[in-house]
C-alpha cells in the first residue's frame, strides 16, 4: 500500500488525500473486505508517522492525525521520501509468512479390506 501511497502523491494529492484515495483501492488489491481498508490506512499512516521521527501512539488515538498534520506541513518531495522510507522499513520489519506444507492425501485403505 505504501508504494502505491507514493505513486498517487506524484498525481498532486497532498499525503492524506492518498491515504484516503488508497483505503479505497485495498479490497480490490488485497481482496479483503472493505471495511479492512480502513485497518489497512492506518498502519501505512503510523508506518509513515514513525518513519518520520513523530510517535504514531494508538491507532485509535490522535496522534497519528496529528503526525500526519505535521508531515503535510513538510514539502511535498519530503513527504514521499517518509512514504519510499516508510515502505523500505515495512518491507524490511514484516516477518515473511511461513509457507505452509503441502496437504498430505489421506492413507489409502488396506488392500483386501471392505467395509
Amino acid at each position: 500500500m505504501l508504494d502505491l501511497v507514493e505513486s498517487v502523491m506524484y498525481d498532486g494529492m497532498t499525503l492524506t488525500e492518498a491515504l484516503s484515495g488508497v483505503r479505497e483501492e485495498v479490497p480490490f488489491m488485497l481482496g479483503v473486505p472493505a471495511e479492512y481498508g480502513l485497518l489497512v490506512e492506518g498502519e501505512a499512516a503510523a508506518q509513515i508517522v514513525e518513519t518520520a521521527g513523530l510517535t504514531a501512539g494508538s491507532p485509535f488515538g490522535p496522534t497519528i492525525g496529528q503526525g500526519l498534520a505535521h508531515i503535510e506541513q513538510r514539502p511535498v518531495e519530503e513527504q514521499q521520501q517518509f512514504v519510499r522510507a516508510a515502505a523500505r522499513r515495512y518491507a524490511t520489519t514484516t516477518p515473511s509468512r511461513p509457507r505452509s506444507a503441502p496437504v498430505a492425501p489421506p492413507p489409502s485403505p488396506a488392500p483386501g479390506r471392505t467395509r
